[in-house]
């Protein structure tokens, strides 16, 4: 069993699957590639044909870079260009994905929009709520767009993958009957996910997106990013796959597991904010201690997925069923998922400007 209190120092929604990053080897062979295209300068990339300007690229790019720049932490003009292209390549995912689903008539509408709107601004007076988005350096517009190419994406992944998948009753057996002593609990335990990010220099963060944060600005920079994205509905599994520097959790949609309530009680500020929890329920932002110092070397947030009390759990429990259902539909969503995306992405023409620009400058 992981601990969640400990920074490993390593480094499924929208962003889950359209945020993957390209080896880099790719990148090179888009460069080699297409070394003889003429285009816009503007035009940064292309996919099946249409444009990724500029301003898009370096919009995205001011807002994760954030303030580090006012804090005199500017980045070298190879750590600026490595962000950018990481920016772009997100962008792109997206474009493909949103493609699709417009293909499919699967864009959410005005209407739809308008309604998962409401329910952000709900727990908040218009001021507040404006705050908020001068606070995350968001329009309103910025807003509905994310919000629009969430809706989409979970439109789409919901016809193409999750109506397709079936857990029957023998499955659930079958699986209960190989990990009975899984339910055997002999103290109360949190099942935990998580998104850390530190402000440690790495050449290997451990997420899709290639994504580290290099100090410790860029670090709060990050997570609240992120927090504010979780915040306006997006997956946090989906974040922690793309974002997460915990290279052993990442993957697994930041899953870390069940931790014991003794385990927890080693960071009481961690301990406390979990029990306030209601299953799937998120806390704010939490400092991560190193385990040996018990200093402050980054910052995470945590997501209660379910809390269960001592004792041996039997099959006859819906939420055991229901536990080994949910498991046995996620590891199955994952895998569907992640190959759906790589065919997207086969089946798409894109052209990365920007890539070959690097290439040519870097090389001549």
């Amino acid at each position: 069993m992981r601990n969640v209190l400990t920074a490993t120092g390593k480094t499924n929604s929208l962003r889950r699957w359209t945020r993957a990053s390209c080896p880099a080897a790719l990148v090179v062979m888009t460069a080699l590639a297409g070394c003889n295209h003429t285009h816009n300068a503007d035009v940064m990339a292309t996919v099946n044909g249409k444009a990724i300007m500029k301003t898009e690229m370096d919009k995205a790019y001011e807002a994760q870079l954030g303030d580090a720049q006012q804090q005199q932490q500017k980045p070298t003009r190879e750590q600026a260009d490595s962000l950018r292209l990481n920016v772009l390549r997100q962008l792109i995912d997206e474009e493909i994905v949103e493609q699709r689903a417009a293909k499919m008539n699967l864009t959410a509408t005005n209407e739809e929009v308008d309604a998962k709107l409401a329910e952000m601004k709900a727990p908040y007076t218009e001021e507040q709520f404006n705050e908020k988005l001068k606070a995350s350096n968001h329009t309103l517009d910025d807003v509905k767009h994310d919000i629009r190419r969430t809706l989409t994406i979970n439109k789409l992944l919901s016809k193409e993958i999750d109506s397709k998948i079936s857990v029957t009753d023998a499955d659930v057996t079958n699986y209960y009957n190989a990990h009975k002593s899984e339910f055997n609990l002999l103290e109360t335990q949190y099942h935990l996910a998580q998104i850390q990010v530190t402000g440690f220099p790495s050449d290997q963060p451990g997420n899709l997106q290639n994504s580290k944060a290099m100090n410790d600005a860029e670090a709060k920079k990050k997570i609240q990013a992120l927090k504010n994205r979780l915040d306006s509905g997006e997956d946090f599994a989906a974040l922690a796959m793309n974002f997460s520097e915990r290279a052993d959790t990442s993957s697994s949609g930041g899953d870390i597991g069940f931790v014991s309530e003794s385990q927890m009680k080693a960071d009481p500020s961690v301990y406390s904010a979990i029990t306030k929890l209601k299953p799937g329920q998120i806390t704010e932002i939490l400092p991560v201690l190193d385990v040996q110092t018990r200093r402050p070397v980054g910052y995470a947030i945590y997501k209660l997925i379910s809390r269960e009390p001592a004792g041996q759990r039997e099959l006859s429990d819906p939420r055991v069923q229901q536990a080994i259902r949910q498991q046995l539909h996620d590891g199955r969503s994952q895998l569907l998922k992640s190959a759906y995306f790589e065919m997207l992405r086969d089946q798409s023409k894109v052209e990365n400007f920007y890539a070959e620009q690097i290439f040519k400058n870097e090389t001549h």
